[in-house]
């Protein structure tokens, strides 16, 4: 009798799991447009790599200033590094701010 109830509890307790784990088991299915995922065209792909590069110009321009100040950076590399860095977020925020068509 101890045997056929602990087959009994095994065999229930598989039953439970698999009935609770079905949901998570198969693949959902998207129920509307809201629930897909947004693939940008190529005008977004580029404004999104214009943020990013615009984000690393001034996250460098901050970091440069903020070694300087600090007394890591003398004063001769300072200047050397800071034209090139602001003409690159210069140059972004020129390509930012230009029409998607223009280039």
């Amino acid at each position: 009798m101890t045997t056929f109830a602990l087959v009994l509890g095994g065999l229930l307790a598989i039953a439970c799991v698999v009935f609770v784990s079905r949901p998570f088991l198969r693949e959902p299915a998207a129920a509307t447009d809201a629930d897909r995922l947004y693939e940008p065209d190529a005008n977004e792909r580029r404004r999104l790599t214009l943020v990013e590069d615009r984000d690393r110009a001034l996250q460098a321009l901050k970091e440069l200033e903020f070694d300087h100040r600090t007394g890591k950076i003398s004063d001769e590399d300072y200047q050397a590094l800071l034209g090139p860095l602001r003409r690159d977020a210069a140059d972004t925020l020129r390509a930012l701010d230009r029409p998607p068509g223009e280039g």
